[in-house]
């Protein structure tokens, strides 16, 4: 099962090529879905206010479509969830890569992100190769 960050998302939905080949190649094989964490609504909606990140439609419309189009199940961030994220090791402070790691640790999934310093937490299960 495949999770994807929040930036993995927002490329796979509008800047494919941004994602490595390889990777692309992992999301189509994968038999048992995509995934996001609902954090990553909460992501998307402050990088889309403070201008990070533009979308062609409302914050809802853009998840909504997309989730259908690319089959994406949300995980819901729950207390299990909520409160696994607390008690990460401190490497950083991003709550919502806080969240999307536990979420990861809890469901046993595989994290699809460039990010570096997620790899860096223990039991955490990293891909994204580049071309």
């Amino acid at each position: 099962m495949l999770l994807l960050d929040t930036h993995t998302f927002i490329w796979l939905c509008m800047n494919r090529e941004l994602l490595p080949t390889k990777l692309i190649q992992l999301m189509d094989d994968e038999s048992d879905g995509l995934f996001i964490s609902s954090i990553t609504a909460t992501e998307i909606g402050l990088l889309v206010k403070k201008g990070s990140v533009s979308i062609p439609r409302s914050c809802e419309e853009f998840l909504r479509e997309n989730r259908s189009c690319f089959r994406i199940h949300e995980i819901p961030v729950d207390v299990q969830i909520a409160l696994a994220s607390t008690q990460l090791p401190a490497i950083h402070r991003d709550p919502f890569d806080r969240i999307i790691i536990a979420t990861a640790q809890a469901h046993g999934m595989t994290i699809l992100t460039k990010d570096r310093t997620i790899p860096t937490y223990p039991k955490v299960k990293v891909v994204w190769d580049e071309d």
